[in-house]
């Protein structure tokens, strides 16, 4: 009996977490990225500290070079950065990885308006909608990136 009930709790605790666990990675992607020098790169980015978040994505990547979620993320941080051409490089990979890395198509999208390509950004916002069957924040997202560039304002996009 006392299996089955610590069985049962840890069933409704794996319930109760498993949004906020997949919620915290950000990455749109269904495998959710665990790798100690990739959770901090999220912190940090968020926390807006680019440089930072590179090198703990550089370190993650060194550990897992196939990791579509640390690509995507070197591919946000190096936009952050202003710097596109790896920035794009890295959305690649990502994508080669795993073609239907949601996150990875939002940041693309973001970043062809960065380049001033709106149209490559449609075309990312049309992926994100033959991908998001009934909707999802990355399709939000980039639809408000493309709205707010289309107004002439600067676009809010990441954390």
């Amino acid at each position: 009996m006392a299996a089955r009930t610590l069985a049962a709790i840890a069933f409704a605790a794996a319930l109760v977490l498993a949004p906020h666990l997949a919620a915290a990675d950000s990455s749109g992607s269904s495998t959710v990225t665990t790798d100690p020098n990739y959770v901090a790169g999220v912190s940090a980015a968020k926390a807006g500290k680019y440089q930072e978040a590179l090198n703990d994505f550089t370190r993650a990547l060194q550990a897992n070079p196939k990791d579509a979620n640390t690509l995507n993320m070197l591919g946000y941080t190096n936009r952050k950065l202003g710097n596109f051409p790896a920035s794009l490089d890295y959305y690649q990979k990502a994508l080669a990885i795993d073609p239907k890395h949601r996150g990875a198509h939002e940041y693309l999208g973001e970043l062809y308006l960065d380049m001033k390509q709106p149209d490559k950004a449609q075309a990312e916002l049309k992926t994100l909608d033959d991908l998001c069957t009934f909707g999802c924040d990355e399709y939000d997202d980039l639809k408000k990136s493309i709205t707010a560039y289309n107004a002439g304002q600067r676009p809010a996009s990441g954390y």
